[in-house]
């Protein structure tokens, strides 16, 4: 995951993650990375500082945690408490919830870039988060 500092055209910044530096440019080419504020796909990429990891025998000195990445944690942390992951299976979940063939119930999951754009399409309320799940193993 990159998380890159964004800027529209009409000077609104805001940032946003992604998988991948080519999954930005994929997605920002097809003009599906947009501004929040005011809908504008004339976006490009904000001047940012690199983020640099410290060697342990520094961390006594280290500042405290981004209070980004913190409320990233904390969303993570809240999600994965109250919602079921559904893994692979999240598209035909969310359209059986959808169109009442199914309970109504929070879940997460993982869907392709295909399935996600059909389900919002076809008016289905869902909403990209911006880390990947937590793979579930024996």
């Amino acid at each position: 995951m990159i998380r890159y500092d964004l800027k529209c055209d009409k000077g609104h910044a805001f940032d946003s993650w992604f998988a991948s530096a080519a999954a930005y440019d994929r997605l920002a080419a097809a003009g599906h990375v947009a501004c929040p504020d005011c809908g504008s796909a004339s976006v490009t990429k904000a001047l940012m500082t690199p983020a640099v990891t410290q060697r342990s025998n520094d961390r006594a000195l280290a500042t405290p945690r981004d209070p980004k990445e913190a409320a990233l944690a904390e969303l993570r942390r809240k999600v994965e408490e109250t919602s079921d992951y559904v893994g692979l299976s999240f598209a035909a979940e969310a359209r059986a919830m959808h169109e009442g063939q199914i309970p109504e119930r929070a879940i997460h999951g993982e869907a392709k870039p295909d399935e996600a754009r059909k389900l919002i399409e076809d008016g289905v309320p869902v909403l990209p988060l911006p880390f990947l799940p937590t793979r579930k193993t024996n």
